[in-house]
C-alpha cells in the first residue's frame, strides 16, 4: 500500500493538523530516518505553506493546535510542537507548549530543526554572500568540486535544487548534482 493511501487511512481523509479536507498531501517531517508512513503526516496545502514560511503564519488556523497536539502519531505531535515552539511569543501557544508531553526519542526529533530553540542558539546557514538558506532552496555552486569518495567534480555554475540542511552543522547542505546526493560546503554556493 502506498504512503498517500495508508496516511489518508489513518487520517480519515483529513489534514492531521486541522482537519481540513481539500488539498490533501503527504508532508514528509524532517529530519526523515528511513521515511514512511511512520515519517510523514496528512496535510492541507494551507498548513504546509505556513511550516515551510516561517512569518506567513495565521494565528486563529493555527488553534487546531490545541486538539491535534494530542494525536497518537509522533510524526503529527512533532509538527505541532514545532509549530506551537514558533508562535510561542504569541502567549497561547506556551501554555499549549506547557501542557504537552513528548517521549525523549520524539522530542529530539522535533527539536532536530532548531524550531525550538532561541535565535541565538540557532543553527542558520548562509551561503557565500551571506544570505539565509532553507530547506528546498535552489543554489548554484560558486567554484568546481571534487567529490570526496568519487572521481566526480561538480562544475562551477551546476545548479542545485531542493537543498537539505543539516540541521546540526550550519556549514553542510545536501543535494543531487549529476543524481548524485552529496554534502556542500555553504561557503562554495550562492542561492539563485
Amino acid at each position: 500500500m502506498s504512503i498517500d493511501r495508508e496516511l489518508n487511512k489513518r487520517s480519515g481523509g483529513k489534514c492531521e493538523l486541522c482537519g481540513a479536507t481539500e488539498n490533501l498531501k503527504v508532508y514528509e517531517v524532517l529530519p526523515a530516518k528511513k521515511g514512511g508512513i511512520d515519517e510523514a503526516i496528512m496535510a492541507c496545502s494551507v498548513c504546509v505553506d505556513q511550516i515551510e514560511n516561517p512569518g506567513n503564519e495565521d494565528l486563529n488556523h493555527w488553534r487546531c493546535l490545541n486538539d491535534s497536539m494530542w494525536s497518537e502519531h509522533s510524526p503529527v505531535q512533532v509538527v505541532a510542537w514545532r509549530m506551537l515552539s514558533r508562535l510561542r511569543s504569541v502567549g497561547w501557544p506556551q501554555e499549549l507548549l506547557d501542557m504537552m508531553y513528548l517521549e525523549e526519542d520524539v522530542l529530539e526529533w522535533a527539536k532536530a530543526t532548531g524550531e525550538g530553540e532561541d535565535d541565538e542558539n540557532k543553527i542558520v546557514p548562509r551561503d557565500s554572500n551571506g544570505v539565509i538558506l532553507e530547506h528546498g532552496d535552489s543554489v548554484v555552486l560558486i567554484k568546481d568540486l571534487k567529490v570526496k569518495g568519487s572521481s566526480m567534480v561538480a562544475k562551477q555554475g551546476t545548479a542545485v535544487r531542493n537543498i537539505r540542511l543539516d540541521h546540526e552543522n550550519a556549514e553542510y547542505i545536501e543535494g543531487k548534482v549529476d543524481g548524485q546526493q552529496i554534502v556542500i560546503i555553504t561557503q562554495y554556493v550562492k542561492k539563485i
